[in-house]
């Protein structure tokens, strides 16, 4: 699935809702009050079904989400943000999978398996040289789900729940198939080189884009709700939507960004593919432009800057924080395929996502913001521009690192 400039923005219809941390209840009865909403709670045990007039409050992360098209009732909901106990209140964007296909089902099927032990993208991070697995370290991907019948997940510990209605987390597109692969495929597929990080991390697979590979604002939000309940250390969106020069970021999103990281959380997201490189460069979207959020951009093979990759054209968000493969990246993909090579900063995410795993595992105290400042501080520098790569590209711990 593409997510290029031409494609553009838009927006639901719906709403995003901030309530003060401190004040989370009664912020639910304003809203509720004012705007003439019911209120419903999501609930592991009974999944909500959002109608006309009511509000889906996600209590882990401090927000809501409210489905409403009746004119009146949104002068109501807009004049809600009363600064006290509603802090913002955002249309709800569409985004969309961030990541192509670049080879023809002809090339696929005439492609031979590889007689590599990896992938490059595998290499190039360095986590075939690292005895760390991602044990334990809990990942959430969130995405357009998992191929459940895939055999290099069959014997897998997998969490997994779908927030997109009237579909199931099978993945009917390929994309969260291909992501997660990447960030916790199993250390040895049969037949086929190793393409993924953190083969023994625990996996959470939140189905938060449909089949088509779209999806909104408020499921990314449920997404990240259920997975800081469930304690997942990294979540991981190869997702977004594109910005203009000089748009600011989310308050809601680097707000719950912020709450995710107290709560011991790290969010990774795609930079995004709207760059047409060198004539064009696209700033870094929604939501990876959250200052509490890293970007993570995409590089080739010979770690140079993909085409596609967008730069970090402006400061206070919006920065590029890391680089990872992302151009011809193997990984797995649905029945009957199996595996497949893709390109985009998709693919680039869960690279770090799995990377984050495996130096979460190394350092026990490694969680939230000093997890982000070890990716950081452990990248390695390359030639192009911090504005289009950050602090370079992501590296695993080495073997000697590992073994201490």
């Amino acid at each position: 699935m593409s997510d290029t400039a031409t494609q553009g923005r838009s927006q639901t219809g719906r709403y995003l809702v901030l309530f003060h941390q401190d004040r989370q209840e009664a912020g639910v009865r304003h809203l509720a009050e004012l705007a003439q909403l019911s209120i419903q709670r999501r609930s592991d045990a009974q999944p909500a079904t959002l109608d006309e007039s009511c509000a889906l409050v996600f209590d882990r992360i401090g927000a809501a989400f409210v489905r409403c098209s009746d004119p009146a009732r949104l002068r109501l909901l807009e004049a809600a943000a009363d600064g006290d106990t509603i802090l913002a209140i955002e249309p709800e964007r569409t985004v969309r999978a961030i990541g192509a296909d670049r080879t023809s089902p002809a090339d696929r099927a005439a492609a031979p398996a590889s007689d590599e032990a990896a992938s490059w993208g595998v290499r190039a991070v360095g986590a075939d040289a690292s005895a760390l697995t991602g044990r334990d370290i809990r990942i959430a991907i969130l995405d357009t789900g998992l191929d459940l019948t895939h055999p290099d997940f069959a014997d897998r510990r997998i969490e997994s729940r779908s927030f997109v209605a009237g579909q199931s987390v099978q993945d009917g597109n390929g994309h969260g198939t291909h992501c997660a692969g990447i960030a916790a495929g199993p250390p040895i597929p049969a037949g086929r080189p190793r393409y993924g990080v953190a083969g023994e991390a625990r996996l959470y697979i939140g189905k938060v884009l449909g089949d088509e590979g779209s999806g909104g604002d408020g499921g990314i939000l449920e997404g990240i709700d259920w997975a800081v309940g469930h304690g997942c250390h990294i979540v991981s969106l190869s997702l977004g939507s594109p910005v203009t020069p000089g748009e600011s970021y989310s308050q809601v999103f680097e707000e719950v960004a912020r709450r995710a990281l107290a709560a011991g959380t790290l969010i990774v997201a795609a930079a995004g593919n709207e760059s047409q490189r060198p004539e064009r460069i696209a700033p870094v979207g929604h939501p990876a432009n959250c200052p509490s959020i890293m970007a993570v951009a995409a590089v080739s093979r010979d770690l140079s800057v993909a085409p596609f990759s967008c730069g970090g054209l402006q400061g206070s968000g919006g920065e590029v924080n890391l680089a990872a493969p992302g151009v011809d990246v193997l990984s797995s993909w649905p029945t009957p395929d199996l595996y497949r090579e893709l390109s985009g900063t998709s693919m680039a995410t869960p690279f770090v996502a799995g990377v984050a795993a495996l130096h979460a595992q190394q350092d026990p105290q490694a969680r939230a913001a000093r997890l982000a400042e070890r990716l950081l501080d452990s990248a390695q520098e390359l030639r192009d521009a911090y504005r289009d790569v950050g602090t370079g590209l992501v590296q695993a711990p080495d073997a000697a690192q590992a073994e201490r």
